[in-house]
């Protein structure tokens, strides 16, 4: 394989890896406020209770 093949693909490798890296730094860096997330824990408690409701009934 020509020297511009290998250019490419050492290219490509390194925008993939540069990529994965900041996607996995800026994972938490997003806040969510506390009334937010008390909304987000009663709407998941509502789920879990309608789905252990019906698990019942079966």
């Amino acid at each position: 394989m020509p020297a511009i093949g290998w250019i490419f693909i050492v290219v490509a490798l390194a925008l993939i890896v540069g990529s994965l890296v900041i996607l996995r730094d800026n994972a938490h860096s997003m806040k969510i406020s506390d009334e937010k997330m008390k909304k987000i824990q009663a709407r998941k408690a509502e789920i879990e209770a309608e789905e252990s409701a019906e698990d019942r009934e079966w």
